[in-house]
């Protein structure tokens, strides 16, 4: 499971098994979302609106070097 970025509680990551579209998986203690990286379409979530809010902001911030990430680990599979 990469581990992209922790940052105030948040865990941002993908599992090592995943599908297309590209998308991140987030956690703050035991709650969590899915959101896709192009549209910041959320797929799934279980955060507070506070917690998605500063999720999908931090995606939108980091979502080239997720891309990259995302990339460089299924191109060398």
């Amino acid at each position: 499971m990469p581990t992209l970025l922790k940052i105030k509680g948040f865990k941002f990551f993908f599992y090592a098994n995943e599908h297309e579209p590209k998308h991140i998986h987030v956690m703050k203690n035991d709650d969590f979302a899915k959101i896709e990286l192009e549209s910041l379409k959320v797929v799934q979530n279980y955060l507070k609106p506070k917690d998605l809010k500063f999720a999908i902001e931090t995606i939108k911030e980091h979502r080239k070097t997720f891309e990259r990430r995302w990339d460089e680990w299924f191109d060398k599979r």
